[in-house]
């Protein structure tokens, strides 16, 4: 799905040259200050936004499972001229082996579509609290579970997420950069891959909002700010969805006001 999300993407190097950033207020705002920062961004994708951390002054680490997303992360670092660090690794894997070398980072980031890929919320919040630094931060913004309860029609398809459970993601990961229709690219959408079909399948994992703070807090951080979204930033989810500025993507008016988004900070005493 890599190379097909890539292609709709109009110049994303030479944007981030300019001093472009693909990050949105909500998770900028959680972030702070990064000047100076070391930081892991963890389940990266293509790089996009770790470069713009990048910008905002951070030596950053940025940590994929696909070995496309760290080739194309690669790649828009050296076009766009801005350093970064990209391993590929799973989460676990990584986070597990960057503790044992004593690995630490002031700041830890992630960002959409994280928590539906976790089968152990304990172990990867324990792993983060492993690799921060005394005082540093966890910053993690996500779609809001109470967004899975419906189908793409806004239909109550579902009960709310808890305990984990595994959703057969039977068509797999769909091509929801082309479905945003330029939310997701923000310097231009191009047509770009046509009729994506993912051949491979896969499982989300469904946990509640709950789940992921206990979580954090268990393994020892200091839950500091804990904010709900009525909107989610760029990629239309739903049928219907209405566009405010800033690329904010809002129910129709004939659905009522639901959390679609969720940010989480959090540091280590």
């Amino acid at each position: 799905m890599v190379g097909a999300h890539d292609s709709h993407c109009v110049d994303l190097a030479g944007f981030l040259r300019a001093g472009g950033c693909t990050l949105f207020p909500e998770e900028l705002e959680l972030l702070g200050d990064l000047e100076g920062k070391t930081l892991a961004h963890l389940q990266c994708n293509s790089g996009g936004d770790s470069l713009s951390l990048a910008l905002h002054g951070a030596t950053v680490t940025g940590v994929d499972i696909s070995d496309e997303a760290i080739f194309s992360a690669r790649r828009l670092s050296a076009e766009a001229g801005i350093r970064a660090n990209f391993e590929r690794a799973d989460v676990y894997d990584w986070l597990e082996e960057a503790a044992r070398q004593g690995r630490r980072f002031d700041v830890v980031f992630s960002s959409y579509g994280i928590v539906c890929w976790l089968p152990d919320l304990d172990t990867w919040a324990l792993g983060i609290a492993a690799v921060l630094t005394d005082g540093g931060r966890f910053v993690l913004v996500d779609f809001h579970p109470a967004a899975d309860m419906f189908d793409g029609h806004w239909k109550h398809a579902r009960a709310y997420p808890s305990g984990g459970g595994r959703l057969l993601l039977d068509e797999g990961v769909s091509d929801y950069v082309a479905e945003s229709r330029g939310g997701l690219t923000p310097v231009g959408f191009v047509e770009g891959q046509r009729d994506f079909e993912n051949p491979h399948h896969g499982y989300l994992f469904r946990w509640g909002l709950g789940e992921v703070v206990t979580a954090l807090a268990t393994a020892g951080l200091w839950i500091v700010a804990l904010e709900e979204y009525p909107y989610v930033n760029g990629e239309r989810s739903f049928s219907g969805m209405r566009e405010l500025p800033g690329r904010r993507m809002v129910p129709p008016e004939c659905v009522s006001t639901v959390p679609l988004m969720f940010g989480v900070s959090a540091e280590k005493a």
